[in-house]
């Protein structure tokens, strides 16, 4: 598995402070957000446990994938979460032509506003990796490129279920945005974190919020 943080360090948000990696508040406000969806079985459980808590998510969209399961997609739209772009194809940047991946956050957005009529300016670049070109073209394009203050690990399949819940539980402060991903790969983390983490987060006086 590849290195990555669970917290993010505070010395690469000084360094990329362009990028959203927190929302400050006063109010114990936290932003769940699911990459890599809308996936079926997977998001409508996500949905239906958020539910449960009355909670509001931003979910970052595949483009393929809001293609090939719209029903699943509208839901998420009729149950009041946001919309973030994850590019068509959930492709790298760090391994990708710049004219190449913006083409390919723009295909997404296309359908986003095409047919969705959706005109979301949220981005999140998949594996958390974009070439500072492809960044200020997106950013003077008016997107906010969101990353994130506590990853769940729930797609590490090396970790166990209960670490999984502990990368948020411990980790997390007002104004975190926490990421986890309704896809298969990562369903068994997931399934066993996210319903404790609402518990845990609710228990502890923390407002669940959408990213805009």
């Amino acid at each position: 598995m590849s290195f990555y943080w669970v917290k993010t360090n505070s010395f690469i948000k000084r360094v990329f402070s362009k990028y959203c990696w927190d929302i400050p508040n006063k109010e114990k406000k936290i932003y769940l957000t699911f990459d890599d969806g809308p996936t079926p079985e997977i998001t409508d459980w996500v949905l239906s446990e958020l539910k449960k808590f009355d909670a509001k998510a931003t979910f970052f969209c595949i483009g393929k994938n809001i293609n090939a399961n719209s029903t699943l997609f509208e839901r998420l739209i009729a149950e009041g979460h946001a919309i973030g772009n994850h590019t068509m194809n959930h492709i790298n940047g760090w391994k990708s032509q710049t004219n190449d991946y913006i083409e390919n956050v723009k295909n997404c957005a296309s359908i986003l506003a095409n047919e969705k009529k959706l005109n979301s300016l949220l981005f999140r670049p998949p594996y958390g990796k974009i070439k500072k070109a492809q960044s200020k073209i997106l950013r003077n394009l008016g997107y906010k490129i969101v990353m994130w203050d506590v990853l769940s690990a729930d797609f590490d399949q090396s970790i166990t279920p209960e670490k999984c819940l502990e990368n948020v539980t411990k980790n997390v402060t007002s104004g975190s945005v926490i990421v986890f991903h309704d896809s298969i790969k990562a369903s068994q983390n997931l399934k066993f974190a996210l319903p404790k983490t609402l518990h845990f987060l609710k228990e502890n006086g923390y407002a669940f919020d959408v990213i805009h």
